[in-house]
């Protein structure tokens, strides 16, 4: 080794020890007739200390010359700093040099290697493997290390077995769109990159493995965004011979172990919440459960507060719909009229804001006093459990679109009021999905998971008739409003997996085609399987506390998909073009 120590090890009981440090230099601090130097390696940063008349000549102006990101190596004593730095692990102790070597200089660097860095996005996504070296990305990854460590010894402890399946595969029509790689040897002929294993650890359980896991690198073309890279990793995982419930108590105890090993917080245990109640109260699949809020349905079901007025929008409304916003009556029209505005952009799409407020003297204004009177108001006010203080905040219009746009309403009031608080972590099962979802443009339906999710037990009837009411025996994981993983309890006859082809628009030539390998392994005994599959990228960015997964991925593209590093994706050859048998445009 060409050092005795890193630089995040040394401490007082090293002093006097003779040591070689190696590392890159963060920053010299010269004095005149004292250096100090901070070399920094992976494991934290220790200050090298250079004296006139203690440090041999050449060792000072050798120290002098350095610049930012020098690689070099330095011998030397442990001594007391006599001025301590608390904030670093090495803060105790300097290291007196007498040998200074250079082994690499360097350019300087394009932006600072500092946690505090001026480097923008793009300029340390082109950099990045001089943004690695930085303190706040290396322990990003550094976590992620862990969440994979802590993940593979819980699932072993449970008798699971990793298996790798294969990268290169066929591509079939349903979900994402596929990465497609052309094949040399079968001209005209494409595999695909897996959108996720599933159909192989399917087999695997045909094949008697019985719990398998794999945590797998997943590929989707499809639009990217903070949360979404064109590859990405999965923990992986399938059991046999096991409920739903056998799923989600396994689960639920692997991210409950994972929050306690890698943050150390005890999870408490997981509420569960259908669909429909999810789709009712909060107007998502996805529900940020850290605080309240809950919708309350003034137009709706077997209740109408609203109609028969005057006001036309409550009227032509399908649904009129509103939340209640604690110790918010203070709200000043200008913000009112800002919230309204932030409801109206593009990408939510609100036609309008309906307020009112129940000051705390005990009198309500509304927005629409001149159509509802004092008595119909106080009705709202009860149906949503307002309290003096409080704020109702009201939508209306298409039952669908309402509930997404006042999901929106809800989360920005979370967010205003501080409800959202990224050190509180609230887990939740969402279960009972639709089996189905019908396309308009494509007028057919399509599975709202996958192909192979089982229909509830007591849904199966419904196949023949009721579409559209078919719920799936499926269930999602929810953190703090993210989804982190999904799954469900599999077809396993080739009877009804033919049965879900045939819904889905299959021709018997085109499911054979396609899938004939899973129903025909069906045909040797398939055992009853579920299983789920957990974003690995975005649990480690919960646990790291941020919204993006890119900076727990050590490479990752950016938000066109490229990586601007290598600069990927590029142009091949015609001769690489014509010996894969493309045809160049």
């Amino acid at each position: 080794m060409l050092r005795t120590h890193t630089c995040g090890e040394l401490s007082l009981e090293d002093v006097n020890q003779s040591v070689v440090l190696c590392g890159w230099v963060q920053r010299v601090r010269d004095k005149g007739g004292m250096i100090w130097l901070d070399l920094r390696d992976r494991y934290g940063i220790t200050q090298l200390l250079f004296e006139e008349g203690k440090t041999p000549a050449q060792v000072l102006e050798t120290a002098r010359s350095l610049g930012r990101e020098f690689v070099v190596s330095a011998k030397g004593e442990v001594i007391e700093r006599l001025s301590k730095n608390d904030k670093i692990s090495t803060g105790a102790i300097e290291i007196r040099v007498s040998e200074l070597n250079v082994l690499n200089p360097a350019k300087l660097p394009p932006f600072l290697i500092e946690d505090e860095t001026d480097g923008g996005d793009d300029i340390r996504m082109k950099y990045r493997y001089l943004d690695l070296r930085r303190n706040i990305v290396r322990k990003n990854l550094q976590l992620r290390h862990q969440v994979a460590r802590y993940t593979r010894a819980y699932l072993d402890d449970l008798d699971f077995i990793e298996v790798e399946t294969p990268v290169l595969i066929k591509s079939t029509p349903e979900g994402a769109r596929d990465f497609v790689v052309p094949s040399r040897m079968n001209p005209g002929q494409f595999y695909a990159l897996p959108q996720s294993p599933q159909t192989f650890k399917q087999l695997l359980m045909v094949a008697g493995f019985d719990r398998y896991y794999q945590i797998v690198k997943c590929f989707r073309d499809e639009d990217l965004r903070a949360d979404r890279q064109p590859e990405f990793t999965q923990i992986d995982c399938e059991m046999s011979f096991v409920t739903q419930e056998d799923v989600l108590s396994t689960f639920e105890g692997m991210i409950r172990n994972l929050f306690s090993k890698v943050k150390n917080i005890e999870l408490p245990e997981v509420p569960r919440m259908t669909y429909a109640d999810a789709m009712r109260q909060y107007g998502s699949d996805k529900p940020d459960i850290r605080f309240e809020m809950k919708f309350t349905e003034l137009k709706g079901g077997d209740q109408d507060l609203t109609s028969g007025k005057g006001f036309g929008v409550f009227d032509d409304a399908e649904l009129v719909i509103g939340i209640c916003a604690t110790d918010c009556a203070s709200y000043t029209r200008k913000q009112i009229d800002e919230l309204t505005d932030w409801l109206k952009r593009p990408q939510i799409g609100a036609k309008g804001l309906v307020y009112v407020r129940y000051n705390t003297d005990g009198s309500i204004k509304s927005s629409v006093d001149k159509f509802y009177s004092d008595e119909d108001i106080k009705k709202w006010v009860v149906a949503l459990n307002a309290k003096p203080g409080d704020l109702i905040l009201i939508l209306s219009g298409q039952a669908d679109k309402a509930r997404k746009q006042l999901n929106e309403l809800r989360l920005e009031m979370g967010t205003r009021l501080g409800l959202r608080n990224p050190e509180e972590y609230r887990a939740l099962w969402v279960l009972d999905f639709p089996l189905l979802e019908f396309g308009e443009t494509e007028n057919r339906w399509f599975a709202m998971h996958h192909p192979f999710t089982s229909p509830k037990i007591e849904d199966i009837e419904l196949l023949d008739h009721s579409l559209g009411m078919v719920r799936a025996n499926a269930y999602d994981m929810v953190i703090n409003g993210v989804e982190v993983g999904g799954g469900s309890v599999r077809i396993f006859e080739r009877g009804l997996q033919q049965k879900m082809f045939e819904i889905l628009g299959f021709s018997q030539e085109e499911a054979q085609e396609q899938f004939g390998f899973l129903m025909n392994a069906f045909e040797f005994g398939a055992p009853p399987h579920a299983g789920i599959a957990f974003g690995f990228d975005r649990l480690c960015s919960i646990f790291g506390g941020a919204d993006s997964i890119r900076d727990f991925i050590a490479f990752p593209k950016n938000n066109s998909g490229r990586d601007v590093m290598i600069d990927s994706p590029s142009v091949i050859s015609d001769a690489q073009l014509k010996e894969l048998a493309i045809n160049v445009v």
